[in-house]
């Protein structure tokens, strides 16, 4: 079927829906305000492929902003059932990516941006190296610079974008250590992560033509989760959108702005929402959560909201679970009766329909601990998982993995997607034609050599990095970190090491789409539905945190709001008996009072 033809036959379903029906006709700047479970980003890529086929004539394309890695992938998935592929006429990817590949690589050099020549990213030691460097230079105290600075310095330098502004020198000790920071990261040819938007933002705003060539290469940027991605993309949409005249289709939430500390703030999507020339639109109707569920989630953000669940939604159950003794006994509650009482009730329920949910990886451990005693297999995505969720190689060869095992038979996952990811994670090195040719041979070559599940996954590790990426992570100078993660988790897999004897079965059951239960923190379930969601340890000092500021307090809801709105049919909340946290005990008194 033509994509033309099944983005249309897919428009049929949003026109039942009055708010994703405007989203879908917009035909200015929009913005759309979008709850949890309201179908947004079914809106959002059908919208997308609307647009690339009626108002973007080739071969000038799409640019597709969101939040991280995983959340690219899942909006590739989506466009690629409406059969639209990223490629040259679709970028989909990152700030961080857009900034780098679109702005700073092709036009820092003509506009004579003071960047060593073929500079790279630094990895983690060579930033704690230049921070520890600049801190001696600057500071000079003999305090630890990555204990008591380095947030402080983060913060700062994702808030104050511009460098010529008063504003700068609010903190002149942190500006002149950021500022000495970065001349050590140039004196070794480096930039970081956060260098990537506020060089591409400084890039933007001293030079019109850079603005007006991503005007004829992207008449139109796409933002998803915009309350995620803060000032820098916010002074990237305000420069070529609001200046420039490309058009705007944002998507996000202000009550799931959980990201504070990475410089994120919800006023700016709702600041945005309401510019004069910018049409907002609301997407009110949860298809997610039980009719129940819905209304504590009102009452977990702690301010009304106008979202409710369709006619006909199933009602849903909340649990509230008192707990005596530490955590270790708790989780052991869990597997022994919560877990296999709901299971009982919901006949058919498996395992990767089921979360548990916890402020911090180290309560997660104890989770961990307990699932393992009753033999119970699970996928970790906090900081304490075999490997950093975020990784983008891992996440590859999860899905080489799952191929290799049995879904080069069911067509999950595709070959074609993954030798997309691949070429977007190695672009520098498998640029040419004839580079990509020889990756697709050679990769192809190993994954049909070793189809054996119960292979040991060191081994089939060793191989695909000797073989096909240790000279790829070579020619890209944004992998250093990746190439470091990967040679972690090999010395995790080898003989005597913490993962020694994981299979290559295993490790494909770590990926998307396994039927293994999900341990995961708050932050890191964003973006995910379970049919059974067990919000553990919401205990008073746990959410929020013992003396926490206003705005923190605040962020703290939103954290627990996004929780509670994680589940669809049950939702149990666990805590230390005589300590929950006043979230809970809020939508506690409230659901028993029957208040709207």
């Amino acid at each position: 079927m033509p994509s033309s033809a099944l983005y249309l036959q897919a428009a049929e379903e949003l026109r039942c829906n009055p708010g994703q029906w405007d989203a879908y006709n917009a035909d200015r700047h929009c913005v759309v305000l979008a709850g949890p479970g309201s179908g947004k980003t079914k809106t959002l890529t059908i919208k997308m492929a609307r647009m690339l086929a009626e108002d973007v004539q080739e071969p000038r394309g799409i640019a597709c902003i969101t939040y991280n890695n995983e959340c690219a992938r899942e909006l590739e998935r989506r466009l690629g059932a409406l059969g639209v592929e990223a490629g040259r006429r679709v970028f989909i990817g990152t700030v961080h990516s857009f900034s780098l590949t679109q702005i700073v690589l092709p036009y820092a050099t003509p506009a004579g941006l003071a960047l060593p020549d073929n500079f790279r990213v630094a990895n983690n030691q060579e930033r704690r190296g230049a921070l520890e460097r600049a801190f001696d230079r600057v500071i000079g105290t003999p305090e630890n610079p990555h204990n008591a600075w380095r947030l402080r310095l983060d913060r700062y330098r994702r808030t104050h974008l511009d460098r010529t502004a008063e504003a700068w020198r609010t903190d002149v000790p942190t500006a002149r250590l950021i500022e000495g920071y970065e001349q050590e990261l140039r004196a070794r040819g480096l930039i970081d992560f956060d260098d990537m938007p506020l060089l591409a933002i400084r890039l933007l705003r001293e030079n019109d033509w850079i603005r007006r060539a991503l005007l004829a290469k992207f008449p139109i940027l796409v933002v998803d989760e915009y309350q995620d991605l803060g000032y820098a993309l916010h002074g990237m949409v305000l420069g070529l959108c609001l200046r420039t005249g490309i058009r705007l289709f944002a998507v996000g939430d202000p009550d799931q702005s959980i990201y504070g500390f990475t410089g994120a703030n919800p006023a700016l999507l709702r600041n945005l929402s309401e510019r004069e020339g910018v049409d907002c639109v609301h997407l009110r109707f949860n298809y997610r959560c039980g009719s129940e569920i819905v209304r504590a989630s009102h009452y977990a953000l702690g301010e009304a909201r106008d979202y409710r669940a369709p006619d006909g939604a199933e009602r849903g159950s909340i649990y509230f679970h008192p707990r005596p003794g530490n955590y270790d006994a708790q989780a052991e509650f869990l597997f022994t009766d919560l877990i296999p009482q709901a299971m009982e009730r919901q006949p058919g329920l498996t395992g990767g329909r089921i979360a548990i949910l916890y402020p911090t990886a180290t309560i997660g451990d104890a989770v961990a601990s307990a699932a393992q005693r009753h033999g119970l297999p699970f996928v970790r995505t906090d900081g304490n998982a075999l490997y950093p969720r975020f990784s983008r190689v891992m996440r590859w060869l999860e899905q080489c993995a799952i191929w290799s095992c049995g879904g080069w038979a069911t067509g999950e996952p595709r070959l074609s997607r993954m030798m997309g990811e691949a070429y977007r994670l190695f672009s520098e090195s498998l640029y040419a034609e004839a580079d990509r040719l020889a990756f697709q041979r050679e990769l192809l070559a190993l994954l049909l050599a070793r189809p054996d599940p119960g292979l040991n996954l060191h081994a089939w590790l060793i191989a695909m990095n000797d073989e096909l990426l240790r000279t790829r992570f070579t020619g890209c100078r944004t992998l250093d970190d990746e190439a470091e993660v990967l040679g972690e988790f090999l010395a995790k897999t080898a003989p005597g090491g913490t993962a020694a004897g994981l299979t290559l079965g295993q490790f494909a059951g770590q990926g998307e789409g396994s039927d293994q239960m999900v341990l995961s923190t708050l932050h890191s379930a964003k973006g995910r539905e379970f049919a059974v969601v067990v919000l553990f340890g919401m205990d008073a000092g746990r959410i929020p945190w013992n003396n926490a500021s206003q705005g923190q307090v605040r962020e703290s809801r939103r954290l627990f709001y996004v929780g509670v709105t994680r589940a669809e049919r049950e939702l149990h909340v666990a805590h230390s008996a005589g300590l929950p946290s006043p979230f809970v005990l809020e939508v506690r008194d409230r659901l028993a009072e029957g208040g709207a």
